[in-house]
């Protein structure tokens, strides 16, 4: 009786430690972020290519635990789904938000925001750009530790 409740528990434990990690894992990495464009290491995975008939991109985006994007802003705006982690968003001049596995953040046109893990998590993010036509994303300068701990508090 005692081994098979053993047993049991160790299905168990598999089960659910397979199950999470899939989870983690629906799309690859990809390959290094560019460092001008970030702080801390970052990977960015293209999902959909920006063409003329969709005008749209789309990439998964993984950060380490802390860190984050420049500051930036998207001519079209741009949409955020939190596919796994805690992380920050925030707006110039607006509080920080935290953000986490499960959220939809929307990135207004035109305004200056940046995004990136929380300090002791990583976070992961599908990115959606639409109307690319109009541009994609003016980057600008980096956001610094001292900005990103005092932001935390």
């Amino acid at each position: 009786m005692i081994m098979k409740k053993h047993i049991l528990t160790l299905v168990l434990s598999s089960f659910f430690y397979l199950n999470s990690a899939a989870q983690s894992d629906i799309f690859p990495k990809g390959d290094p972020a560019p460092a001008e464009n970030f702080t801390g290491r970052v990977w960015l995975k293209v999902l959909v290519a920006n063409d003329s008939i969709f005008t749209s991109m789309m990439g998964n985006v993984t950060f380490e635990a802390g860190a984050r994007s420049n500051w930036h802003a998207h001519p079209a705006g741009q949409v955020l789904l939190v596919t796994d982690g805690v992380g920050y968003y925030q707006e110039k001049g607006k509080q920080l938000q935290v953000i986490s596995k499960g959220d939809v953040v929307k990135c207004l046109p035109n305004i200056d925001h940046w995004h990136g893990a929380s300090a002791d998590k990583p976070m992961s993010h599908i990115s959606l750009n639409t109307n690319t036509e109009k541009g994609i994303v003016i980057w600008k300068e980096a956001v610094t530790d001292q900005e990103y701990q005092s932001l935390r508090k």
